[in-house]
């Protein structure tokens, strides 16, 4: 884990490989996760041709990054709470499900940012 001893570069190379063993973990366990990234591959390229201005396009490839960001969240969130224990309550549930909603959200809110400056383009 954490090195606090670690400073510096040698600190932020560190927390560059755990984040890219989060990102491996996620992507071999979680099949949602997998889903988005492979969405992401064609849908990225395509909000850089539909924008026309640069805020357009960075509204567009944000609202993409947001779902797998909420996901990454969400798997954490899931991965603890069965850490924790396996038999039901009600609580982990009620975590479960919240973190399940986030994702929804991130997915509805990006659904609507595309809409909004997509639709007007095609009326």
């Amino acid at each position: 884990m954490a090195n606090h001893n670690v400073r510096g570069w040698r600190r932020v190379i560190r927390a560059f490989g755990y984040s890219m063993k989060g990102f491996k973990a996620c992507f071999e366990l979680e099949e949602a996760f997998r889903q988005e990234v492979f969405l992401l591959i064609p849908l990225i390229p395509l909000a850089l041709w539909l924008g026309e201005t640069p805020v357009e396009r960075a509204l567009l490839i944000s609202a993409l990054l947001l779902v797998p960001i909420v996901e990454l969240l969400n798997s954490a969130i899931e991965a603890n709470v069965d850490r924790v224990g396996l038999e039901r309550h009600e609580l982990s549930g009620r975590a479960k499900d919240i973190a399940s909603a986030a994702v929804f959200l991130s997915i509805a809110f990006c659904v609507v940012i595309w809409a909004l400056i997509l639709i007007p383009k095609l009326a």
